[in-house]
């Protein structure tokens, strides 16, 4: 043992012969980092592993399935306080008190606004949507917006038969509607359609402020449209609710595999494949006489 050695404590020789831990802050968390520690590390390898193949795609679904889950958690917890009834005394306030507010100006912007969310209209914006996206090679975003219009389209067929709520029969309503009223058809499909196209618009543009604009614009579209459907007097508010919560699910999940796909397109991409791949060594010219 060295003098050196000897001149220190039992706990620094122990110390120093540790290795060194890849913790980057300078200052320790305090009494929880015993706790925290664990959590950041942890952090840091799913960060390091999103640059894997299996990695990203895991952690991308991982993602959506939170979103997915949180949704329908909600999605189920309104879906039994409609079953049994709590919500009604709220639901027939609102009808109400949009029925007294009827105007013929707001009733004809009501109606423009609402015909946003009809089916005809939202397919035709998807199928725009979708052609411009494959012209600008961006096959994946397309097959996106197709999937996750049509898989919504089923899924609130689905949700309508199982439910069966009669619409509200508070004061004649402005449209005729023919299925039933739990979750809004027009909410979810809007909640679906423009949250989607809104991210994959967000996705081409490079600034910050656009994107925001973007999402903003996306809000406020379905915004209206839900609230037209009250003031229209065919939809409760627990089914605008209801369709906007399971809609949002059901994009942010599309929207995630979108991600886990084009990412695992990069990493499976040739000409990524060979960038990768490391450079030949360096040759030389030999000189004369060696």
């Amino acid at each position: 043992m060295s003098e050196y050695s000897r001149l220190l404590p039992v706990h620094s020789l122990r110390e120093v012969s540790l290795p060194i831990i890849e913790e980057r802050r300078e200052v320790q968390r305090g009494r929880l980092s015993a706790y925290a520690n664990p959590i950041y590390r942890a952090l840091r390898v799913s960060a390091a592993k999103a640059d894997t193949l299996v990695g990203a795609l895991g952690i991308f679904l991982i993602a959506g399935l939170i979103v997915a889950a949180t949704g329908t958690a909600l999605f189920v917890a309104l879906a039994s306080h409609v079953r049994s009834g709590s919500t009604q005394a709220f639901d027939d306030s609102v009808i109400r008190w949009m029925g007294t507010h009827h105007t013929g100006e707001l009733d004809a912007v009501m109606l423009e606004v609402t015909a946003l969310g009809t089916g005809t209209v939202v397919l035709m914006i998807v199928a725009v949507a979708a052609l411009f996206l494959m012209l600008i090679q961006h096959k994946y975003s397309a097959i996106l917006l197709l999937a996750s219009t049509l898989g919504g389209l089923v899924l609130n067929g689905v949700l309508k038969f199982g439910f069966n709520r009669p619409r509200p029969s508070l004061f004649v309503p402005t449209v005729h509607a023919v299925s039933s009223s739990f979750p809004s058809g027009h909410a979810m499909s809007a909640a679906i359609v423009y949250t989607t196209v809104a991210y994959l618009a967000a996705r081409l543009h490079k600034r910050k402020w656009a994107r925001w604009l973007v999402m903003t614009a996306a809000f406020i579209i379905i915004a209206s449209i839900s609230i037209s459907r009250m003031y229209l007097g065919v939809h409760y508010p627990s089914d605008v609710i209801a369709g906007v919560v399971i809609g949002v699910a059901w994009a942010g999940f599309c929207m995630a595999t979108l991600e886990a796909i084009q990412k695992f397109g990069l990493r499976r991409d040739p000409r990524n494949l060979q960038d990768e791949k490391p450079a030949p060594p360096e040759t030389r010219p030999m000189r004369a006489g060696s």
